[in-house]
């Protein structure tokens, strides 16, 4: 068995890897980086793939898988909200996108109709391979892949979370004895805080705001991110208005048809009656003159009804911008937190608004991910992947002290088992 890095290589973004078995190749995942400009793996021929997993819907796992279906048929298996949940991301990327596109909506379209929808817990078949999903904890649908032809085991973690959050419950990782892991790397140099004490924080910061006549806005992801921070908000008895935009709304759509996804379905049904849902631009105006708490999507402020919100909030500083999603370099996100200033009509504008960072991280954190590779049965051989460079080496060296065989890799290394 053979596996080929495609992308993910000491970066977040654009996922990708070629599994090879004795008569079978299986893509895991095929995503795209954003940033100013959308970047794609490495190319593999679609004739030379007999199928691709996918683990989960965020763009820079799911964001090229069109690019298969230009000409061809290929089955795409995930679980079923995964897949309805990458239908609305990606046809959302190609609305969005002020570039060309190497795909447009009928391929989306296409990908869907050789859609394999699974439950987690569930397996499935491409060729040789067995592949079952188990919990990845990460965002609604998300799965940790594994895949068995018989001889070899793989893992591919995908993105995981091995705690409870108020949205989902923790990652699986009784894994068996794999052959080859595919680990994430995005926090594998740093450890979380206690989780409550963050939503406290949280919670007093925005009470904090709102009693002295601002407005909050919450960037969040459209997916996972914006419904957990209602979640909390909810849990907490927040007693100020809430108000929710954007795509986050038709995933809150999704979410209420795949509700055994859910850690609580019914305090996320009870957050869901608690927020003011933005329909029109006379309700957005409304909201902008009343002291709230706004969250919509885009997590990184690269494009979606957050944008707009985020240039009338950082006029004022009685108002505040409050960062609770990961912030690729390079995004208007990352450039707010690290120097105070966005663009507005293509020029630079220092943010008076007060910016705050809460770390509601989707991802486990150092000492949990270095836990679990301590109870792996077995001696697997180990990819670093989907973290900065510093992240992905220093993971693969604690990995090797703990005597794994590991790797950093590069994008086109090749591990064989």
């Amino acid at each position: 068995m053979e596996v080929s890095v495609l992308g993910a290589a000491k970066q977040v973004g654009r996922s990708a890897f070629l599994l090879k078995g004795d008569k079978t190749r299986v893509l895991l995942d095929y995503g795209v980086q954003l940033g100013k400009t959308p970047s794609f793996p490495s190319h593999v021929k679609p004739k030379d793939v007999d199928g691709i997993v996918l683990s989960h819907a965020h763009l820079d796992h799911s964001g090229a898988i069109p690019l298969f279906f230009l000409k061809n048929k290929l089955p795409v298996h995930a679980t079923d909200l995964t897949m309805e949940l990458s239908e609305l991301l990606i046809e959302d990327f190609v609305q969005l996108s002020r570039f060309s596109l190497p795909f447009e909506y009928l391929e989306v379209v296409n990908m869907m109709k050789n859609a394999k929808g699974a439950k987690i817990g569930k397996k499935s078949k491409i060729g040789e391979f067995s592949i079952s999903f188990l919990e990845a904890g990460h965002i609604p649908g998300s799965a940790i892949v594994q895949l068995d032809n018989g001889k070899k085991r793989v893992i591919y973690t995908g993105d995981f979370n091995a705690e409870d959050t108020n949205l989902l419950k923790a990652a699986s990782t009784d894994w068996n004895e794999p052959d080859i892991i595919i680990t994430e790397s995005t926090y594998a140099t740093a450890d979380h805080p206690a989780r409550e004490d963050v939503e406290d924080d949280f919670i007093a910061f925005l009470k904090e705001v709102v009693e002295r006549g601002g407005i909050a806005l919450v960037p969040a992801f459209s997916v996972g991110r914006a419904q957990e921070m209602a979640c909390i908000l909810k849990k907490k008895k927040f007693p100020y208005p809430i108000a929710m935009d954007g795509m986050a709304l038709k995933t809150n759509d999704i979410l209420m048809r795949y509700q055994e996804y859910l850690r609580d379905p019914v305090l996320f049904k009870k957050s869901l009656g608690s927020l003011e849902i933005m329909r029109n631009w006379g309700q957005r105006r409304r909201i902008m003159k009343q002291p709230s708490v706004i969250i919509a999507p885009a997590g990184m402020l690269v494009g979606g009804s957050a944008v707009f919100y985020n240039n009338e909030v950082s006029k004022n500083s009685k108002n505040a911008i409050c960062i609770v999603s990961f912030q690729v370099p390079g995004t208007p996100g990352r450039t707010l937190l690290e120097k105070g200033i966005i663009l507005v009509n293509g020029k630079a504008q220092k943010v008076k608004a007060e910016v705050r960072r809460f770390n509601f991280s989707s991802h486990s954190g150092r000492s949990k991910m270095l836990d679990i590779f301590k109870k792996i049965n077995g001696s697997p051989k180990v990819l670093t992947v989907h973290g900065e460079a510093t992240s992905c080496i220093k993971f693969s060296e604690d990995l090797n002290e703990l005597g794994f065989e590991s790797y950093a890799p590069d994008v086109g290394f090749k591990l064989e088992v």
